[in-house]
């Protein structure tokens, strides 16, 4: 299955954000308004207003963090991330299984992703589980961390049995589609990165360089 786990936010982040997340005048409202005509049968949650002036300045902040994350950026060559939205879930909330849209109001959908925002003690069900083709696995990561994973594959949030599952999620339009394509850039970029720490600058990194400088201009859209 090709995807990324990886720590994205600290605990003064997290704890900023929790803090505004908490405040009784927050506008929550019913997931079901932002999902597609088949997902919105399996979906119940409840989202902030994406034009609240929290959730612009948070979006924004988590947004940047992403950006600027060099694993990140090598994984997922974002050209646009959107449709950002955070999530909460009570004791009873689920999304069952479906797909992302391919094309959205705000972008192409690549690549989706989850920020879990609260602690993984504070609450009982609630895990991702993706289902990639031969197999399926489930993801309940710690605060601060991401998961970045193609929207090509059918997912769903488990039941929360007890307690408040908080997350941040969005989509990546990449500038290359392929996850087969994403994935050779990767590599050889983690390849020259390595090369590069073990041994400096060399005629052979360069080379590397080259050819994945020269792949992406192809490939890229």
């Amino acid at each position: 299955m090709n995807y990324l786990t990886h720590k994205l936010l600290n605990s003064e982040e997290l704890e900023i954000i929790r803090k505004n997340l908490e405040k009784d005048s927050l506008e929550w409202e019913d997931g079901k308004l932002t999902a597609g005509k088949h997902a919105a049968k399996e979906k119940n949650n409840l989202q902030l207003r994406r034009d609240s002036d929290l959730s612009i300045k948070f979006s924004g902040l988590i947004t940047k963090k992403i950006l600027s994350n060099e694993l990140i950026k090598s994984f997922s060559l974002p050209k646009k991330i959107h449709g950002t939205i955070f999530s909460k879930s009570k004791s009873g909330m689920k999304y069952g299984r479906h797909i992302d849209n391919a094309y959205m109001s705000s972008g192409r959908a690549d690549l989706s992703f989850t920020v879990f925002l609260n602690c993984k003690k504070k609450y009982e069900g609630g895990a991702l589980s993706i289902q990639g083709l031969n197999s399926e696995e489930k993801f309940k990561l710690d605060a601060g961390e991401i998961i970045i994973y193609p929207s090509t594959y059918l997912h769903s949030v488990e039941k929360v049995i007890d307690g408040e599952r908080l997350v941040f999620i969005g989509w990546i339009e990449s500038y290359v589609k392929s996850i087969e394509e994403r994935e050779y850039l990767f590599d050889l970029d983690a390849a020259a990165r390595s090369l590069l720490a073990k041994y400096g600058r060399s005629e052979e990194v360069d080379l590397i360089y080259k050819s994945y400088s020269n792949f992406l201009r192809r490939l890229g859209n």
